[in-house]
């Protein structure tokens, strides 16, 4: 029984690596087929998206702490 089990183990080795292998060449195709924006273009994008964050990031920390003023301090004050 062993026996039978390493040779099938042997058998199925060859071919995961097949699909692997042929796994890694379509996704090699298909990233030929993309179209790639141009560097400058590239660039002003990353720049909207990271101002666009900071920005984002901005508000959330201004609404907390607002948040924070009015229901913490405030009920710990009412509660005086």
């Amino acid at each position: 029984m062993t026996d039978h089990n390493t040779k099938a183990a042997a058998i199925e080795a060859p071919g995961k690596l097949a699909i692997a292998r042929d796994f890694l060449l379509d996704t090699r195709t298909e990233m030929e087929k993309v179209t790639w924006p141009p560097k400058d273009e590239l660039i002003k994008a990353t720049r909207a998206v990271l101002i666009g964050s900071a920005i984002f990031g901005i508000v959330i920390g201004i609404v907390d702490w607002l948040l924070t003023k009015i229901l913490v301090d405030g009920v710990a004050l009412l509660a005086r």
